[in-house]
């Protein structure tokens, strides 16, 4: 499994909001990004959120990248500070 971390900064709450509520209506994501799983963390007392977006491959994981990195920063929550493209080596839950 790949994870795309993509962290924001100067988060505005406003648009934060929006765009959950686009999420959330959506039928699924941008066209030339698979449909799995992510994640939506924000912290609204520092402006800051971060997004993890898994995929089962490291390709689907660049052909995701290629599209969302495409997106013009007003589709996002904040300004993009920075991107990691990583390889999970251990997910594991507490019994």
């Amino acid at each position: 499994m790949y994870v795309r971390v993509v962290r924001f900064t100067d988060v505005n709450p406003t648009q934060a909001n929006a765009l959950l509520a686009r999420i959330q209506e959506s039928d699924g994501p941008p066209p030339g990004v698979p449909d799995h799983r992510f994640t939506i963390l924000h912290d609204e007392q520092q402006g800051t959120a971060v997004v993890l977006q898994y995929f089962a491959s490291e390709e689907e994981m660049s052909e995701a990248a290629r599209a969302l990195d495409a997106m013009d920063a007003s589709e996002t929550p904040g300004r993009r500070a920075s991107v990691d493209a990583c390889e999970v080596k251990l997910d594991r839950q507490a019994r």
